[in-house]
């Protein structure tokens, strides 16, 4: 994605959604499956915290800037989360505690809202994006191993759909398709942005 094509923040007006209409429409709509992968035996189960963070000028979305030296996606935008270990009790305990983890947010200050669709991944990954509520912790503390930065887009301009941008790209020989949300300098693509285009589905009025 070149620096041309990304976008100024959009226009953030209407009504703030309540944390009881958020948990509402979110309990409203069957859970699907999403990504360009397939469901099969071998998939590694993964878990995906989607903060929403209420601040006093409206609620954000918490993500991470992943730090450039990681094996896997470096210099990637993703939402804080990771592998479903033995000791989670289910994809929401997983998605807890890689949270706690990767930016220092504790589970105190998370208010479970829901989910939304399973996203396979190309590579294999069975993710489970689950949403929480989150009251303003003083501070995160990213790890400075997997992340190096923390910041916030806020919800208006994820749930306008004027910026949701459907790209195309050959790999292997084949078109794929994947979406991307462009913010200021931040390029938000791939599962990531495809999870927050579900978002913005699963809020809408």
């Amino acid at each position: 994605m070149e620096q041309g094509d990304i976008l100024p923040a959009g226009p953030s007006g209407g009504r703030r959604l309540t944390r009881a209409e958020i948990r509402a429409r979110l309990d409203a709509r069957s859970i699907g499956q999403r990504g360009n992968g397939t469901p099969e035996a071998d998939n590694i189960a993964a878990a995906v915290l989607v903060p929403l963070i209420e601040r006093s000028e409206g609620w954000s979305v918490v993500l991470t800037l992943r730090s450039a030296d990681l094996a896997d996606h470096a210099g990637q935008i993703s939402l804080p989360g990771g592998r479903i270990d033995p000791g989670d009790a289910d994809a929401p305990a997983a998605a807890l505690r890689e949270a706690e983890e990767e930016i220092g947010l504790a589970r105190d200050y998370v208010e479970l809202a829901g989910r939304l669709d399973t996203w396979f991944t190309g590579t294999g990954f069975e993710v489970t994006p689950i949403v929480g509520l989150v009251r303003p912790p003083p501070r995160f503390v990213p790890d400075p191993v997997e992340v190096a930065e923390v910041f916030e887009v806020p919800l208006d301009f994820i749930l306008d759909k004027r910026n949701h941008q459907l790209r195309a790209r050959e790999l292997g020989g084949q078109q794929r398709f994947f979406w991307a949300i462009p913010y200021l300098n931040r390029n938000i693509w791939g599962a990531t942005a495809g999870m927050l285009v579900n978002l913005a589905e699963a809020l809408a009025d």
